[in-house]
């Protein structure tokens, strides 16, 4: 297990501890409210799940969302006693599949797969998002955190992320890097690198990650911030070369390789994470349930296994150590992108 991660879900979870004199009042209003509206909600939430639940990725097949999101739907399905089904609604980098989702009436069949991109930067970064995360959305449980992989082609004159800095210092805007495209996870963590490091470097974009990848194996550019399980065959095969992690600490997949925070940036901690969201709407019994579930899945000895060997962290975690989870993770991006000076104009 991560345990950078599971440190990071039990700083909040010792914060959801903490409790003022007010919010005992606000238990105790609760608490009349509940007597008088408790039994027709539990009543309509007892017989949860009464038909298919549909889970929203809001990318094309093939992405790792999809696959973990696929994955889990069988053993998700069998829990909950009826289908769990994916869908896929890609466009608009994400944002249109969580815009549906906020829509929805929520009721607890229609849940979002959200990763990084649409729910931590693209409603800071693009003004026509069309939501607010943390007003529209209710977090469920984070099922997976995935670093980056800072790769470059094989025959690149450097080996080593301090040979790669070093060049960028001793020639400015003389090291290019790819991206999938700009203000999406990759592009950031490098940004991040380049002002930490305070070195000028090229950004590339590409329209996805397949041809930011591919560009980087040819040799056409510098580096790029993979994901680790696009980039894991391309290293085991020698068709590229890793430099660096961007989390806290390695990866077990790829022991050897060291991470940027303990090279050359410290605290340096980026990654692709995914979760289930739902409409904040949906009553809290329902976010309970399935955030149970889904965790008890996740613990299964298979089922991470699975999700370590694409280098993705899985760690038990409540729904309130989730929603401080992404309010953090947008307000480091939040300062990144204002630091950068970074936009879609």
């Amino acid at each position: 297990m991560n345990t950078s991660l599971s440190a990071s879900l039990k700083t909040f979870e010792q914060q959801d501890l903490k409790m003022s004199k007010r919010g005992f009042l606000g238990l105790g209003c609760a608490g009349a409210l509940a007597a008088m509206f408790g039994p027709r909600l539990a009543h309509a939430q007892a017989g949860y799940p009464s038909r298919p639940v549909s889970v929203i990725v809001p990318y094309a097949p093939g992405g790792q969302g999809d696959v973990f999101a696929r994955f889990l739907s069988e053993p998700l399905a069998a829990k909950l006693k009826q289908a769990v089904v994916v869908e896929n609604r890609p466009g608009a980098s994400g944002m249109l599949g969580t815009r549906l989702i906020i829509r929805d009436k929520g009721d607890g069949y229609q849940l979002l797969l959200g990763q990084t991109g649409e729910i931590a930067i693209n409603p800071t970064v693009n003004k026509n998002a069309g939501y607010d995360t943390l007003k529209d959305l209710a977090p469920i449980v984070l099922a997976g955190d995935s670093p980056l992989v800072l790769i470059a082609p094989r025959n690149a004159p450097y080996d080593t992320i301090q040979e790669l800095i070093g060049l960028a210092d001793k020639s400015p805007e003389s090291v290019s890097y790819a991206s999938s495209g700009t203000a999406t996870p990759g592009h950031l963590a490098a940004a991040a690198l380049a002002l930490g490091t305070k070195t000028k470097m090229i950004h590339v974009p590409y329209k996805g990650a397949g041809q930011a990848l591919t560009d980087v194996i040819g040799g056409q550019v510098n580096c790029f911030f993979s994901s680790a399980s696009a980039a894991m065959g391309h290293i085991k095969s020698g068709s590229v070369k890793a430099l660096a992690v961007s989390s806290l600490e390695r990866l077990n997949s790829l022991p050897d390789v060291p991470t940027i925070a303990e090279t050359v940036l410290p605290g340096f901690n980026f990654s692709l994470w995914g979760g289930y969201f739902a409409p904040k709407r949906t009553p809290k019994a329902i976010i309970e349930r399935l955030n149970t579930e889904i965790n008890d899945i996740l613990e299964r000895p298979e089922v991470r296994a699975r999700f370590e060997a694409d280098g993705a962290a899985v760690a038990r975690n409540t729904p309130e150590q989730f929603s401080e989870f992404v309010k953090a993770e947008i307000a480091k991006y939040r300062d990144l992108i204002a630091a950068a000076d970074i936009s879609l104009e």
